[in-house]
């Protein structure tokens, strides 16, 4: 997201634990090495199975919903504002989108790709939704905010060498017909999520939190065509 006066507010990080597995076995050794030779080759194809998984979610997203507030709020003296007409004020219509620092969403603009399209979705605010398109004209790089003691988004566990966070450059397209809010994208999500239909499973719903989201080709088409359509 563009920087300083156009600086979005960041999203909470989500911890991730391991779970630890303790087994108390009254075998002898070689009874314990076979069972530790089959958890093993369990644990291998289990791996490989997640791997191939991850695969291929990561090659079904070409499309993206990327939330950012366009009401002002102050955050540590900043105001973290930033809306469409914030980006289309830019020069070229372009900016950086800094300031996420969760890790999921940070992935998946590691995943994006130039070209590919995004809705700017208004959040935190009166009314929530999808306002424009936008398209990634720049792939991930790292998020100079994130070193910037000054910014709203400073991270003093993140070092120079081995920087945490990643930020893509977005291109103004153009608005949506009608803004496209959020309280209409629910009742479709759960008319879908009862009857079947192409926004079951949207993140904007599932994962909710996440700032940056991944939509299907399916799921993107289906939200694009509201806009020649009346609001339910």
């Amino acid at each position: 997201m563009p920087p300083k006066k156009t600086t979005r507010s960041s999203a909470k990080s989500n911890k991730h634990t391991d779970a630890d597995v303790q087994h108390n076995k009254e075998s002898d050794d070689v009874a314990q090495l076979k069972t530790g030779k089959r958890k093993r080759s369990a644990a291998v194809k289990n791996d490989v199975e997640k791997n191939k998984n991850d695969d291929a979610c990561k090659a079904s997203y070409n499309h993206w919903l990327m939330k950012s507030e366009p009401e002002s709020r102050i955050e540590n003296g900043v105001d973290v504002k930033f809306g469409i007409e914030d980006l289309k004020a830019l020069p070229n219509q372009t900016g950086c989108w800094d300031g996420v620092r969760n890790y999921q969403a940070r992935n998946f603009m590691r995943d994006m790709k130039v070209g590919q399209q995004a809705f700017f979705y208004h959040s935190n605010c009166k009314e929530p939704g999808i306002a424009g398109l936008m398209k990634i004209v720049k792939e991930a790089y790292v998020d100079h905010t994130q070193f910037d003691k000054k910014d709203v988004h400073y991270d003093p566990s993140s070092k120079a060498d081995n920087p945490k966070w990643s930020m893509v450059d977005v291109q103004f397209e153009r608005m949506t017909k009608r803004f496209i809010s959020l309280a209409e994208l629910k009742k479709y999500h759960l008319q879908h999520k009862a009857k079947g239909g192409p926004l079951k499973d949207m993140a904007l719903f599932t994962r909710a939190r996440l700032s940056v989201q991944p939509l299907t080709a399916e799921e993107f088409d289906f939200v694009l065509s509201l806009e020649n359509e009346d609001p339910i």
